[in-house]
């Protein structure tokens, strides 16, 4: 069985754009049962702090990530804090995981399955590692997921690193922790791995995943789904962490 979908393929947006989009589009599935939404899109430079985050975790001060024009949002979702930058794929899947009969930790481990079958298409063997979450290549953290729900649907969502700039990683302790490196698509390979080439990739890898029949859908119109001016609800939240 499929579910009919919307895909929003956005190029590059500022995280709080993409932030209020989100929250919006959650509130209006919750309020009118729209179809499941799958936005595709690269950020500009920010760190993002989950719920379990922690000052600590931030190795520089908050005057220096302003002088490097990184922006800085405490954010609901699950996991701690992480990097989003230009070459980085995000993927935020809007999900109402009543009716695809999922439960969160069914939706982070199939959030993980698609993105190790996106790298395995351009030869990179990637795998989940015991406790923790996220996506791996040897020792190495090539992707996070961190998801929020809300009155059973879904936001947030995960994290590929195609050919970002590690060098920002290192501002931070990423997802907390200690020791473990960070690494790309492009530093595996030794090339350059454009995202353009990698998102219709990852679009058929969460298709197949969650069942779901995408149509494409551009801004104006998902704008048009949120006419009503509906506002945020004050519905329970869950998360799941990456850890």
């Amino acid at each position: 069985m499929t579910h009919p979908a919307l895909l929003l393929d956005l190029p590059r947006l500022a995280y709080g754009e993409a932030l209020d989009l989100m929250r919006a589009l959650v509130a209006a599935k919750v309020a009118h049962h729209l179809p499941e939404i799958l936005i595709l899109l690269e950020h500009e430079p920010v760190l993002t702090m989950g719920r379990r985050s922690a000052e600590g975790d931030l190795k520089v001060s908050r005057a220096c990530l302003q002088e490097q024009g990184i922006d800085l949002h405490q954010v609901e979702r699950g996991g701690l804090l992480t990097y989003h930058g230009p070459g980085q794929l995000v993927a935020y899947p809007l999900l109402d995981l009543k009716r695809l009969k999922l439960g969160v930790v069914d939706l982070v481990g199939g959030l993980e399955a698609a993105i190790i079958t996106t790298l395995a298409a351009f030869q990179v063997e990637a795998r989940r590692i015991a406790g923790q979450r996220g996506v791996y290549v040897g020792g190495d953290k090539i992707a996070s997921v961190g998801i929020a729900v809300k009155r059973s649907v879904s936001y947030h969502g995960l994290a590929l690193n195609c050919e970002p700039n590690l060098g920002h990683f290192d501002l931070i302790t990423p997802c907390g922790l200690s020791g473990v490196r960070m690494t790309s698509m492009a530093d595996r390979l030794g090339r350059s791995v454009p995202t353009a080439k990698v998102r219709p990739v990852l679009v058929d890898a969460l298709a197949g995943q969650f069942g779901l029949s995408l149509e494409s859908v551009q801004m104006d119109q998902l704008r048009d789904l949120l006419q009503d001016g509906i506002g945020p609800g004050a519905a329970q939240v869950t998360w799941a962490d990456d850890r």
